[in-house]
């Protein structure tokens, strides 16, 4: 059962398929990318706890693989007492669906470096909290994805709009919020580590990304770090997986500094940077590992085949069933491709695609992403006529 049925879901979903699985895709709507491809589907608010109780006795399911962050998680500990196990673990979803129990863990149970941070359940404790961790900060809800609710505070006048911000973009009931101070990095990468069943933890070659809005806008791999950096954040990355526990792809991710790695945050699920992987990158994409771990299937290694990237595809315009032009533009390219997510409602900045592009080994990533980007922005999402 998949709690939660977007773009990477629906990945995860095709990947489950090739393995001979039943899927159940579950969302707040229907018609959600991965209902599109799923042999079964519920509709249903996952926050309310007796309506997924009645979905999981209705279909009794071996796996249930939440893919957001609004769920009422704490029945998770309830189903892997009743026999189903949840992927990773019900610790990891329960406390990576909430930013204040994963950076707690990172931070002062495992003594991660972090950045400066404090939390706020009202306007005038996220003034206090701004006043401790100074200006600039970046304000977030406790519960939100791709970006959604966040924002940087440059003055105190940007105090009250992050405030508004969080309350109106957060998912879930948790009306709290984390400020934390700005971290001056050089770049963000994300680190898709595999944690199984019976074999070692494994990891996928650092992911660059760029965002806008909080949201990754392009992500290219490999991204080649200063000596160390990367068995720094391999460190990080094996303490908080095996603190959290379970088989799964976790995307970590980590701020790059001058002098070295910081803990940002942790997803236990395919990560939306991680969708250059569908480029070829590797021997398996980040959803195909997902799945033989969550499976219990093994993988003897993550191979790097050759450098790729990944640009989204944004709605510029508010419309239903929308129309796509310039398709044939990126499907000319000889080393392009373009996933449409199938999503029956665009509206502005919504992801609704993406395009990913690969190269021979030894090629300028970063030229890639370019590329990439240039690609993306010939697709246009129109109303239909």
């Amino acid at each position: 059962m998949l709690l939660g049925s977007g773009e990477l879901g629906k990945e995860f979903v095709i990947a489950a398929k090739r393995l001979g699985q039943t899927v159940i895709a579950v969302d707040r709507y229907a018609g959600a990318p991965a209902m599109q491809v799923a042999d079964a589907f519920e509709v249903i608010n996952m926050l309310d706890g007796d309506a997924l109780d009645r979905i999981v006795e209705k279909h009794r399911p071996d796996l249930i693989v939440p893919e957001i962050e609004a769920i009422r998680t704490e029945r998770f500990y309830d189903y892997e007492k009743a026999g189903i196990r949840v992927v990773p673990s019900a610790k990891a979803a329960n406390y990576t669906m909430n930013r204040k129990a994963i950076r707690d863990l990172a931070a002062k149970e495992l003594g991660l470096k972090t950045a400066n941070y404090r939390y706020a359940t009202s306007f005038d404790e996220l003034k206090a909290a701004v006043a401790q961790v100074g200006i600039p900060c970046v304000v977030k809800p406790l519960m939100s994805s791709s970006g959604k609710g966040q924002s940087t505070v440059k003055a105190e006048a940007d105090i009250e709009k992050a405030w508004q911000i969080a309350a109106d973009k957060g998912r879930g009931d948790v009306a709290e919020v984390i400020v934390e101070a700005f971290v001056p990095f050089v770049s963000e990468i994300t680190l898709l580590t595999v944690t199984q069943m019976d074999g070692p933890t494994l990891f996928c070659a650092p992911i660059g990304h760029r965002q806008e809005r909080g949201d990754y806008q392009e992500s290219w791999q490999p991204v080649l770090l200063p000596d160390g950096f990367l068995e720094q954040a391999q460190e990080m990355a094996d303490k908080v997986t095996r603190a959290l526990g379970g088989a799964g792809i976790f995307g970590v991710e980590f701020f790059i500094t001058r002098e070295g790695v910081v803990f940002s945050e942790l997803s236990p699920r395919p990560h939306d940077t991680g969708m250059v992987t569908l480029a070829g990158t590797q021997n398996f994409n980040e959803f195909e590992l997902h799945c033989r771990a969550v499976l219990g299937l093994p993988i003897p290694e993550i191979r790097q085949e050759r450098p790729g990237a990944s640009a989204v595809v944004l709605s510029s315009i508010d419309t239903m069933h929308p129309v796509y032009t310039g398709l044939e533009k990126v499907c000319a390219h000889p080393r392009a491709d373009i996933k449409l997510f199938g999503k029956e409602e665009a509206r502005q900045y919504r992801r609704m695609g993406v395009v990913v592009l690969n190269a021979e080994p030894g090629a300028d990533v970063l030229a890639l992403q370019k590329e990439a980007r240039q690609l993306a922005d010939l697709i246009e999402v129109k109303v239909p006529k």
